[in-house]
């Protein structure tokens, strides 16, 4: 054989003409030669299959595999797991090795679980989802590990990887699971958006593939472009903003990035070696939510439309997801969310899960914008709902088909919808049963082909990106890519591009280097998080000292400082819901607000637009008093201004949600805004090592009266808060060192006449 090499129990043989294979000395399989050409003969049986032949089309490929496919393994390609880690001790759900836990297992990091050994061989799972990572190299090793283990049995189908978004500095959210660790960081989606520059984001859709592929992941769970029309979503930081417009360039340039390939690298059509499948969510838009509240839990099921905007949610996804400039066309896959878009179904009047929904999914979605890409739901819809509403694990999302439907129904109903996979689902058993409830409906035949079809829509993806001739990493390329200078530097540029100043008062901007600073401590009283885990109370710096040192000499004396730096973040309140309040003879249902002094909701509405039955009709919550958990934050501000008797106050805010900031703004000499960045990029744009350029990609609102008078699907529709120095916080607002930004992406973006300002 030409040019054959070992890494361990994989081997590598370079084609004369055509890519390199890589396969498990383990696994059985072999190399065959035809036609002076080298092929892996997957299914071992001596032949050249069409799927095996590397020469065909990926859609002729996959017919092929499909129809040799039995029913079983088409439901194992149905499936995506649920969330795995590496080891499995870093995740949220319990696995052993060996039947014991890792830390008792004796086991290395990169083995499979007992549990990932189940789903691969049992229920034919090849889409696995994967969150902490303990390092590149572990990461690589598992990878070569769960391939050879895939390859050695069936028909030899490679596993495709797939995380959620995985560049940021924040883990704390499920949605952000792998964030952090040893790979170049950028600023979140949010921040991204705020550069207003698609040419960064498509160089972040480059660089974050290229790390992804040297991980072994070859799907992303993203991007996320829902238009975030109600300012109190809490996944409003993950998404482009507001804006239509934006928000369809960004996803454009995001997923030109993360498909395409070129060069020696692309295989076909844009597909190639470089390539990663993105998976944009979430149709048809889930930034409308009932009260700002999220989909995640029952008590916000409900995407509403007051504004009868529901076509606008669309167009990052018809405008541009679906419209790229690249060669690949199109994003290779879509998730729906978990939300009922409430009065929506044009068809059947259907108020059910958006995946469930076949109006939305297979007449508009399939028909209408004729999308034939992998549709995948997001994840556990088909479980049972939770008896505890307020916690996100154990339970399902199965919203409007919770009652008089078995889980196999469920899955059946996805099926007829459209639905390609099963997200969080690691058992065939359901799948199964729903094609047999098909077979008693339809007929076997239909089942067949109806199989069929999601099984060539997901193996097309797969061999689009040469998973099938080469699932494999070679370590020291894993290592040497994963978090390269390089891309560091490139994530790096992006995050000082991200950061917003809004207000620069006597150009107290840009702070001189090595004066004395006051750094106010931060204080959290304990609680619970986003997942239901308590957390503890804490008193700390909110920024890394050693950092600051670099810049600052640090003093906790505000009669020695010069100025006083105040790291703050964006009111964080409750989910829009409280036990308490059910316990104590309410509906259950309380405000979100976006303020840090308490707030009581004398403008909400006296009877909520949607509700259920089974739960609560009428979910307002006017006249409700809540408070946010960082409220001491503004404490911080007010406490330092005191403090600095009159000397400046620089408040850093962590912008998650669009925030009140009348209750701070005219206490603080000078205010920036950043979407989550690295401490040191924030002290570089406060010492002038680079010039702020960021604008708002959302507004930000003058009192919670506007939060709860806009309508939730409509963007743009509040009145903004001007400052002291007559500043309104509106979309597309920034200033740099001379101040307000007026440039091309101003002149294109900045709206005029449908926003509300004093």
């Amino acid at each position: 054989m030409p040019n054959e090499r070992n890494q361990a129990a994989i081997q590598f043989v370079k084609n004369p003409k055509g890519p390199t294979l890589g396969y498990s000395t383990t696994s059985g399989v072999r190399i065959i030669e035809v036609d002076g050409l080298v092929f892996k003969d997957l299914n071992q049986n001596g032949q050249l299959d069409k799927y095996e032949d590397w020469r065909l089309s990926p859609e002729e490929r996959a017919r092929d595999l499909a129809s040799k496919l039995s029913i079983e393994q088409i439901a194992g390609l149905m499936l995506y797991s649920s969330h795995q880690a590496v080891p499995a001790s870093l995740g949220w759900f319990p696995a052993t090795y060996g039947g014991k836990p890792f830390n008792e297992s004796g086991a290395h990091p990169f083995d499979l679980t007992d549990q990932q050994i189940a789903f691969l061989s049992s229920d034919h799972v090849r889409h696995v989802l994967v969150t902490m990572m303990e390092n590149p190299e572990t990461a690589a090793k598992w990878n070569n590990k769960l391939q050879a283990f895939a390859e050695s049995t069936g028909l030899g189908i490679p596993v495709n990887t797939s995380t959620d978004p995985r560049h940021s500095a924040d883990s704390s959210k499920e949605f952000n699971a792998g964030a952090g660790g040893s790979i170049s960081m950028w600023p979140e989606t949010l921040g991204l958006a705020a550069t207003f520059d698609p040419a960064m984001t498509k160089k972040f859709g480059e660089v974050a593939s290229s790390e992804y592929r040297a991980l072994g992941i070859s799907t992303a769970l993203s991007p996320q472009i829902d238009i975030a029309t109600d300012p109190r979503w809490n996944r409003f930081g993950m998404t482009f903003g507001e804006d239509s417009r934006l928000a369809a360039e960004m996803a454009r340039a995001y997923v030109d990035g993360f498909q395409t390939s070129s060069g020696e690298n692309e295989i076909a059509g844009g597909w190639g070696y470089d390539s990663v499948n993105a998976m944009v969510k979430h149709w048809p838009g889930g930034g409308s939510g009932e009260g700002g509240r999220d989909a995640h839990f029952g008590y916000g099921k409900f995407a509403v439309y007051p504004g009868n905007n529901f076509d606008e949610h669309l167009i990052p996804f018809t405008e541009g997801a679906f419209q790229l400039d690249g060669p690949t066309g199109k994003a290779s896959a879509v998730m729906p969310y978990y939300t009922i878009s409430y009065g929506q179904d044009k068809k059947n009047g259907e108020n059910v899960g958006n995946s469930y929904n076949a109006y939305l999914i297979q007449d508009l979605l399939r028909t209408q914008y004729g999308y034939d890409g992998v549709v995948c739901t997001d994840w556990g819809i088909t479980d049972d709902e939770a008896k505890d509403i307020t916690k996100l694990f154990p339970g399902g999302r199965s919203w409007g088909v919770e009652e008089d439907f078995t889980v196999a129904q469920r899955h059946y109903k996805l099926l007829m919808a459209g639905v390609d996979q099963f997200g969080g689902n690691n058992q065939a058993g359901p799948i199964l049963e729903a094609y047999e409830l098909g077979c008693e409906e339809h007929g076997e035949a239909f089942m067949r082909v109806r199989f069929e079809q999601s099984a060539v829509r997901l193996l097309i993806n797969m061999f689009r990106l040469g998973l099938f001739e080469n699932p494999y990493l070679q370590l020291e390329e894993t290592i040497a890519k994963v978090g390269s200078p390089e891309f560091v530097a490139a994530g790096y540029a992006a995050q000082l591009k991200s950061i917003v100043m809004l207000k620069n008062d006597k150009q107290v901007l840009p702070l001189q280097k090595h004066k004395k600073v006051y750094i106010p401590k931060r204080y959290r009283s304990a609680g619970v998080n986003w997942f239901g885990i308590p957390t503890p109370e804490s008193l700390g710096y909110p920024v890394k000292l050693e950092i600051v040192s670099q810049y600052f000499e640090v003093t906790d004396q505000p009669d020695e400082a010069d100025y006083a730096l105040v790291f703050i973040e964006s009111p964080y309140s409750t989910t829009g819901y409280s036990k308490a309040d059910a316990e104590a003879g309410g509906n259950g249902y309380v405000p979100i607000s976006l303020q840090y002094s308490a707030y009581t909701a004398k403008y909400a509405r006296e009877t909520s637009i949607a509700g259920d039955s089974r739960d609560v009709l009428n979910r307002s919550y006017k006249d409700k008093t809540v408070s946010v958990l960082n409220a001491t934050d503004l404490d911080m501000v007010l406490q330092a201004k005191a403090a600095m008797k009159g000397k400046p106050v620089i408040v850093s805010l962590l912008l998650s949600n669009p925030t009140v900031m009348a209750e701070f703004e005219s206490e603080a000499s000078a205010i920036i805004a950043n979407f989550g960045t690295q401490d040191q990029a924030i002290l570089d744009i406060l010492t002038g090592a680079v010039e702020p350029s960021a604008l708002l990609p959302m507004q930000l609102p003058a009192h919670m009266k506007t939060v709860e008078e806009q309508l939730e699907d409509v963007a743009h529709d509040m009145e903004v808060y001007v400052d002291a120095t007559g500043n309104s916080y509106d979309f597309a607002f920034g200033l740099n060192w001379s101040g307000r930004i007026q440039d091309e992406r101003t002149a294109k973006y900045a709206r005029t006449g449908n926003t509300i300002s004093k």
